[in-house]
Formats: structure tokens, C-alpha cells, sequence
């Protein structure tokens, strides 16, 4: 049976898959992966039968109609994410683990379906995503000291930053050879210590961040900032990591961070109050091609006419005042 392997090209899919490969390891499997933005990844299994598929960090509501007919097509697929999924498809051939809970990353799921067999794998997955909080609890229940919890912040961070881009062009690393690097070590201490590829990504992180630091809100809002990147590749690689950053420096505000598409349509980074880490993914879903999770979420294709549209509703919708916060 042919296996391949689908995840998303960040952190939390890549610390996800490498779990489930140290211990499952699956030789020659096929890589599907690529930007983060690009989760409509199961598209590109079309016609594809007899074959064993693994799914990691990517919206199943986003991938329906692809997932029903691979499971049509009768492929063992075994799907694992934490984003909105909608209606789960009831199939024998679907193992599915799917929990949108804010305070939980798709590589903490594996690290629970594994009894924590490679949890620091599962704790660099969740700094990646922005879960400092909990990735510090899970690393201080092992006992690990202030410069082990250092590392894995930063391979996390690093690994993140790199799934961030328009398209590939865009990266430091193709995901699907950034996750081949990552397999070759059986911790990510040793991954952070040896790898010329993660000091690279290292030297391009702290390039891009240095720019980004001049960044200014664009607006402010009682409730939230929003800040907008010239059209640069440096600011495609850097969105996310400077969203959660901000997200970070003032937790109890939301933020949206917007670049320009090639084709004049905006990106958009939505990050909820790390507070109360829920909203974003309502937000952007009221737009053509958003989705993503409670607390980090995003706008694929806004027209640029719907910009104006959209920071209304990002400032109406996390005003002190919106205490329901998605009824809108």
C-alpha cells in the first residue's frame, strides 16, 4: 500500500508528523505539504487509491469534498487537526482526531494519542503555535531546566517562521525538506544544536524581525491593532511570527496584520486576545477565504474594496462591548 504523508508546511504540522514517523517510520512515503495558507492540500490526491494517508494540521472543513472522495475511493486515512472542521464524514475508512480546543495544537493531539512518548517534539509543535503557556507547563512537568525550555521555544518559533510565505519562493526551506532535516534527529535539542539548516533559518528570522520591528499600527482600536507590511518577500516570511509577537506584547488586545497579494487582494492575520484566545476564526470565516482556529485565524483573498469592510468588523467584533463575541 503506498503512504503519504499530507501536514501543513509550519511548526505544529511538522513536530506532528515527525512524533508519529520516530515511531512509525514510513521510508519512501509521499510528501505532500507546502505554506502554511496552502491547506486545501488534499486536492493535489486526486484519482488517488489503495493507499494509506496520513493528514496533520490542516482544516477538514477546507478539504471536504477532496477527503469524501479519497474516502470514496477507499484510502485509509487517519486525519489529525485543531481547526474548525464542520461535520466529520462517518466512514470505516476515517480515523480521525479532531479537537478545536484554543489551548491545543495538532502536535499536542499526537503527543496524547502517544502518552507524551516524544514530547518535546510536542512542546517546540505548541511554542511554534503560540502556546507558550502550555508548552512551559508540559516542559516543566519533565523537568526540564530554563535553558532546555530556551531551545525548544526557539526551534519551534524557527520551524514556524519558515512555513510562512505566498508560495514557496517565499521560504528559506521547502517544507517537505525542512521536515526531511527535522527526521533526522530523534530530539529537537540535538536538531537545534547540529543543524546547519535551522542556523539558517536563524539568520533569516532575526533579518526579517529586525525589519519588522519598524512596522507601525496602522489603526488602533480600543480593542485591537492592526498593522500593514509594504509587498515584500521579507514581509510574507514574517507575518505570522510578528503576529503572534504583537499578540504577545499586548495579550489582552486582538491583532490583524495585512500585506498585498501579486494579484492586489490582501493577506490578512488575525490573532485573538491571548486572554481569551477565542473569535478569530468567527471573524474571518465572514469572509470568502478565511478560516483557521479560535485564537489565530486569517483572510486568504480579501478584495482590497472589503478592507474597509473588514477593520470595522475587526474593531466591532472584539469591543469590550461584543461580550458574546461571535454574534455578529
Amino acid at each position: 500500500m503506498n503512504c503519504i504523508d499530507v501536514f501543513n508546511g509550519d511548526a505544529d504540522g511538522i513536530c506532528a508528523l515527525q512524533q508519529l514517523r520516530l515511531l512509525h517510520p514510513q521510508p519512501g512515503a509521499r510528501l505532500i505539504t507546502g505554506v502554511k495558507r496552502d491547506v486545501a492540500l488534499l486536492s493535489r490526491l486526486a484519482g488517488t487509491t489503495a493507499s494509506r494517508i496520513t493528514v496533520l494540521d490542516i482544516s477538514l472543513d477546507r478539504n471536504r469534498v477532496a477527503l469524501e472522495e479519497l474516502l470514496a475511493n477507499r484510502n485509509s486515512v487517519f486525519y489529525a487537526d485543531h481547526h474548525y472542521s464542520g461535520a466529520i464524514p462517518d466512514s470505516v475508512f476515517l480515523e480521525a482526531y479532531i479537537d478545536p480546543s484554543p489551548l491545543l495544537c495538532t502536535a499536542l493531539i499526537i503527543d496524547r494519542l502517544l502518552a507524551g512518548k516524544f514530547r518535546p517534539w510536542a512542546i517546540a509543535g505548541a511554542f511554534g503555535d503560540n502556546l507558550d503557556e502550555v508548552a512551559i507547563g508540559h516542559a516543566e512537568a519533565l523537568g526540564l531546566t530554563g535553558d532546555d525550555i530556551t531551545i525548544l521555544r526557539e526551534t519551534g518559533r524557527l520551524l514556524n517562521y519558515n512555513g510562512y510565505g505566498l508560495s514557496v519562493d517565499d521560504l528559506l526551506i521547502h517544507p517537505a525538506d525542512l521536515f526531511g532535516e527535522v527526521h533526522q534527529y530523534a530530539d529537537p535539542f540535538s536538531l537545534h544544536r547540529d543543524s546547519t539548516i535551522l542556523r539558517k533559518l536563524r539568520g533569516g528570522y532575526e533579518q526579517d524581525m529586525a525589519k519588522a520591528a519598524k512596522i507601525q499600527p496602522f489603526r488602533i482600536y480600543p480593542a485591537g491593532r492592526v498593522f500593514q507590511f509594504p509587498q515584500e518577500s521579507w514581509s510574507n516570511r514574517v507575518i505570522g511570527v510578528f503576529s503572534n509577537q504583537v499578540a504577545r506584547d499586548q495579550p489582552e488586545m486582538a491583532h490583524a496584520t495585512v500585506l498585498t497579494n501579486p494579484d492586489g487582494s490582501l493577506m490578512v492575520s488575525v490573532r485573538a486576545p491571548l486572554t481569551t484566545r477565542r473569535g478569530a476564526d468567527t471573524l474571518c470565516r465572514q469572509f470568502a477565504s478565511g478560516g483557521g482556529r479560535a485564537a489565530a485565524a486569517g483572510i486568504n483573498q480579501l478584495p482590497a474594496a472589503e478592507l474597509e469592510t473588514f477593520l470595522s468588523r475587526f474593531a466591532q467584533f472584539f469591543s469590550p462591548s461584543n461580550g458574546s463575541l461571535g454574534l455578529l
